[in-house]
This record gives structure tokens, sequence and C-alpha cells, in this order.
């Protein structure tokens, strides 16, 4: 803006020229066109009263505008006192206005071989300064100044971002020559920068840095050059999340920009030190969306890559506190926004999340992906962890083509003493619009579940999981399994079949499943969980579960006994008090209550109780009605005791808890 004024300067220079007798002059310019703005509906009018010292300029013009640096301004004003400055120059300061903003000092001095103009608000300044010897250059000084004075020319490169805080500090200069495209050089200082889009996928703030800039505008582009360091602060593109370091790093990128096409990057340079070193090329899409990339990286020690660059990914897949060591080098490309191939090589990397109990030790080897012809490669690690489970060591040959990963060999490895095989595992990296994909088959053979359950926090017990899953899919944040599992346990089986998981890595994982139960023995399961001692067999069904969390939300069971020849089936006191207890009934016998706690345990025919689990309430049944009660215990034999329920609707919290009361020994028994 107020080089686009200096320009109107010559017509001072014949203001002041006038007659000592005059005392107004009034130009009106309909047009004025300069390298760098168009001014238009310009009005100059000079007050100097007959013998006066100074006089009184007023510039005014309907429309100004900077095309190549983006700035249009409207009802432009500029008065100032306009007097001799005692060495053969003038000089007039005043307040300058434009319609909806706020008002800014301009000051302007005039001498016989330079121009200098000063703009300021508060504590910010943007000074200008000419040369008549270079006629077409200008050199501009920024002190504090707001970043937000500089939109309009980032609106040329960026129409989307918007410049939220900060300021800056440099020299610039702007070179506008004949018959050549507008270029501006020079080294700026930010401080405490920001930025946003409006859709908030792209921003930034705190950013600090100083670069050398080069910006060009020739015909139908834009070119530019940043080469400098970044000092602090941090920024989100999509899901990536930087927090960068306060020590300088060290950047650069020369990028080009050809009509309302996007940016394509011909060169990035970034070095932060051991975490990651990267240079390479880029294209993004007009909407700033990455569309090719061709990238190299090396990060010497991954300890400070998580927490500086994947923050963003790995919240999303529920592991912010994932922690990893090593070493790692890797070239990236994409291609129309989807990836196109990888070629990394591992380096000793060991992986950690003590909130998922997730591990990897002496992950090594290298991986390929090509979206072209097949390529191998080979990955293995030492030992892991899933969930607090630990494994073995195991090799992963791949071949990858056409975009995707395909094992070249079933993948074994140990696990909770027995032995766990990956068959046809297949990955699809997001591609196409399309997320991950992962296809395999899994077969389980000798798992010990007291290993298992020990693991989880549960009690140790005898038993074994085997079973064969031919096909699993993983897509769109959900597994699910086909066929099923059979574990082997209490002298029993237990079959698993409809098994899915969503969001399985990542915040509130659900699991559903159908359990169906047959032959347990109950003796082993009462001792197991020191409920009290049961005899005899146990089938039933556990349909619909849903855990979220790893919590049930709803579930339809039904458990009950069956008779086997030669098994006694004989309950104890206790037992009878906890049941009683958990399924908040009574029980009645064929003797008075009083001499009911004479005996150490009774027959009985059958058992059952069931719960269908819904809103956080348990509706509960038993073998059959008995008035307003249900029967959970049908006695059998001398004394003969029947444990009946009436509270058919139980809310789920409080039978937990009842549960864990009798897992503790807590429950006492009580008798009427």
């Amino acid at each position: 803006m107020p080089r686009a004024i200096l320009h109107l300067l010559p017509l001072l220079l014949l203001a002041c020229a006038m007659p000592a007798q005059a005392r107004t002059m009034t130009a009106k310019i309909a047009r004025v066109t300069t390298a760098v703005a168009t001014l238009e509906g310009v009005e100059v009018r000079l007050d100097w009263p007959a013998q006066a010292a100074s006089g009184e300029l007023r510039l005014r013009a309907t429309r100004v505008d900077a095309p190549d640096l983006g700035y249009r301004f409207r009802s432009l004003e500029w008065r100032c006192p306009l007097a001799r400055d005692g060495q053969g120059g003038w000089r007039c300061d005043g307040e300058l206005r434009a319609a909806g903003g706020k008002p800014f000092l301009l000051s302007v001095a005039l001498a016989s071989g330079s121009t200098d103009a000063t703009l300021s608000q508060g504590g910010a300044s943007l000074a200008l300064h000419r040369n008549a010897a270079t006629p077409d250059d200008t050199i501009i000084d920024l002190a504090r100044v707001p970043v937000a004075w500089a939109q309009a020319l980032s609106s040329q490169a960026w129409g989307d971002g918007r410049l939220t805080a900060g300021t800056l500090g440099g020299r610039l200069a702007v070179r506008t020559p004949e018959r050549r495209p507008l270029r501006v050089d020079g080294t700026l200082v930010l401080a405490d920068g920001g930025l946003e889009t409006p859709d908030g996928s792209i921003a930034a703030a705190q950013l600090g840095g100083r670069f050398r800039i080069d910006y060009r505008k020739p015909a139908d582009a834009t070119l530019l050059s940043l080469d400098g360091e970044l000092h602090g602060g941090q920024f989100l593109y999509g899901t990536t999340y930087v927090v960068l370091p306060e020590q300088p790093l060290p950047f650069g990128l020369d990028a080009m920009q050809h009509g309302d096409r996007g940016w394509s990057l011909s060169s990035i340079r970034w070095d932060d030190g051991t975490a990651l070193a990267a240079q390479g090329t880029a294209a993004f899409g007009p909407d700033a969306e990455l569309q090719d990339l061709d990238i190299e990286l090396h990060s010497r020690d991954l300890s400070a890559l998580g927490a500086r660059y994947l923050s963003g990914w790995l919240g999303i897949a529920g592991l912010p506190d994932l922690e990893a060591s090593g070493a790692l080098d890797a070239r990236v490309r994409l291609s129309g926004g989807g990836l196109s191939s990888v070629d990394a090589q591992l380096h000793d990397i060991t992986i950690g999340a003590p909130g998922k109990g997730l591990a990897f030790a002496g992950l090594d080897g290298d991986l390929r992906l090509s979206g072209g012809a097949p390529v191998d490669s080979e990955l293995r690690w030492r030992s892991g962890a899933l969930q607090g489970i630990a494994f073995g060591a195991a090799k992963l040959p791949w071949r990858s083509a056409d975009g995707a990963l395909r094992a070249r060999a079933p993948v074994s490895m140990s696990m909770l003493g027995g032995q766990v095989r990956f068959d046809d595992l297949v990955v699809h990296p997001p591609a196409g619009g399309e997320g991950l994909r992962i296809g395999f088959g899994l077969a389980l053979q000798g798992l010990q579940l007291g290993e298992l359950s020990q693991s989880l926090g549960g009690p140790a017990f005898r038993g074994t999981l085997d079973g064969r899953i031919p096909a699993a899919r993983y897509a769109d944040d959900r597994l699910d399994f086909d066929g099923g599992l059979s574990m082997q346990v209490f002298d029993g089986s237990v079959d698993v079949t409809a098994l899915s998981m969503e969001r399985p890595f990542g915040v509130a994982p659900t699991l559903s499943a159908d359990f169906a139960l047959h032959g347990l023995d109950l003796m082993a399961i009462t001792e197991v969980f020191d409920f009290g001692s049961i005899s005899g067999r146990l089938d039933g069904r556990i349909d619909d579960l849903r855990l979220v969390d790893w919590s049930p939300v709803t579930f339809d069971a039904e458990l009950h006994t069956v008779r086997r020849r030669g098994v006694r089936q004989r309950i104890s006191q206790r037992a009878v008090q906890n049941i009683s207890s958990v399924g908040d009934a009574s029980f009645v016998g064929s003797l008075q209550a009083r001499l009911i706690g004479l005996f150490d345990d009774f027959g009985y025919a059958r058992i059952g109780i069931s719960c269908r689990l819904a809103n956080q309430v348990c509706a509960m049944g038993g073998l059959h009605s008995s008035g307003e009660g249900f029967t959970i215990v049908d006695g059998a034999g001398i004394p003969r005791l029947d444990v009946v329920g009436f509270n058919r609707n139980v809310d789920w919290p409080t039978l937990v808890e009842r549960l864990a009361a009798v897992g503790s020994g807590d429950v006492k028994p009580v008798f009427e």
C-alpha cells in the first residue's frame, strides 16, 4: 500500500513548486498503473495557506489493487501535514485509513535521491526504502509485524490458509523490473506463528524460525523457495501431528504452482538430527491433499520419533504410550494419493506400549512393498507380547506385487506353551479410498488356558485351547472370523463361534461371540473359583455376547447341569449360600432351617440359571417358575433343599459385586 502511494509523489513535487500566493491545488486521476498496483478514482488535494511553512495533503483512491501481492483496498484515504525537512526534501506523516480496517500511521520522507515510507500500527512497523539509482528495487524492513498483515500475499499461494497468530521481522527486497516478473527475496524471522484451514485439517501453533525466502511470480505461475531453520512449535496435517524440538531444525523446500493447480515441491529437506532426516519431492492437489510423494527417511534413534511425529497416528491406533528404540531407513512413494512402494530396513527395533501390553524385541530385516512387479523381503523378531501374553520368535517372508503383501510361507510362533500359526497372510495397505485390509487363516494348537487366564489376571486352571479358523478378515476397523475355536477345559469343551471384533487396535475395542459349553466338570470349576463345591456336569450357552472395552454390555446366557452315569450330584452349604447371594434367592428345606446347618452338603436333581443382559439389567431365570419365583436348585434326597430366586431383574453392576465377593470369600452362610 505505501509503495503504490509513492508513485503519486511527482504530483506532490508539483504541488510544492506552486507560487507562494496559491492556496489550494486539486488533481483528479481516473487511473494510475504501476508495476505493483493499480489505483482508480484518485484525488489529490493540497491546501497550503499563503506564506505558511507547511500545508495539508489529502489523498483518496476509490480502489487500490495489487493482484500479484493479493492486496485489495477500497475507499483509501491518507491525510498528513506536508513540510520541508530542512535538507532539501519533504516529509508527510499522517493517518491512513481504508474501508473496514483499523487506521495506520503512514510516514513518507522524500529526498532528492531516495524515498522512504514507514507504515506502523501499535508496536509493529513496516519500513520501505527506494533509491533513485535502482528504481526497480524496494527494500522492506519488518519489525514485530503481525503475520495477519501478510494474509493477502499468503492467500495468493494458498487460498484456504488462514494466518492466525505470530509476528514477522526481517528484511525483504521487492524487485519489479520492466517486462520481468515480480520477485520478493530476503530473510524473515517468525515468532509464535499460527495458521489453520476452515475445516481444521491443517493447523499450526507457536511456530518459530528464521528462513531465507525467494518468491517469484512469472506469468500463470508462482515460485517459492525457503531455506532456514525452525525453532519449536507444532503443526497438524490431517492425522499427522508434529511437535518440533526447541533446538534449531534445518529445513528447506523449492516449490512451484501453475494457475489454479496444486503445489509441486521439487525439493524437500528436513534434518531433525538422529530422530529424523528426510529429503525428497511431493505434489499436492488444489485442495492441499497430498497426491504424489517420493521421500527418503532416516532415523538413527527411534526413541523421539513417536512423540514428535507419530502421536496422531498412534492415538487413533489406541497406542498413545508407544515407545521405540533402534534405527530405521526407508524410501516411501505415493502416486495418485495412494501408496505406491515402500522399501524399509529395520535395525534391531524394540517396541513397547505398556498400557496395551504390546511389545516387540529384536524387530529386524527389510520390508518391501511394490505396486507392480513382485519383490521379496523378510521381517523377523526375537520375542513379543500382546495384551501381556508373550510369544516367541518368528519370521515373516514377504512377497509384494500390485500393492499387496503376501506371506510366502505360514508364519508360526510359540505362545502359552503351544503353537500359533498364520496361514495365507495377506496385507493390503490403504489405497484407492479404502483403508488397511488384512486376511489370514489361524491355527491354534495346545495353548495352555491356565497360562492365558493368569496372564489376564484370572485364576490358574487346567485346559488347552485348540482350533482352526480358516479365514479371518480385518477391514474398516473390524475383525471377522469364519469357523470357530474349541477349548478343552474342565474335562469338557467350550466352542466359540460368530467371533468378531471392532476397533481391535483402537479405543474401546468391542468383541462379539457365541459360546457353547459341553460337559464341564463342576467340581473342577468350583475349586478353581473358590465357590464352594458342586459335583456334576454342566452344559449351557452364552449367545450374542458383546464386550465393550472388555466389559459385558449384552448377552443371553443359560447354564444347566446334565446327568452322567456314575457322576454324583452334590452341592455344599457354601455353594448353596453363594448361589443364593448371587441370584438374590432364598432356599427352603424339608427339615427346619436350624437343622440344615448340620449337613455339609446336599443332593440335587438339577441346577439351572439364566441371565439376559441389556441396559445394565440382568433378567434372571432358572429351571422353571415356582409361583412368583424361579427355581435355581432342584433338591433331591434327604435332607431336600431347593433354592428359589424371587428377583427377576437384577442390576448388573450389583451382580458383578456379588460375584467378586463370592470369589474373595466375603459371603457368609446365613440360614433361615
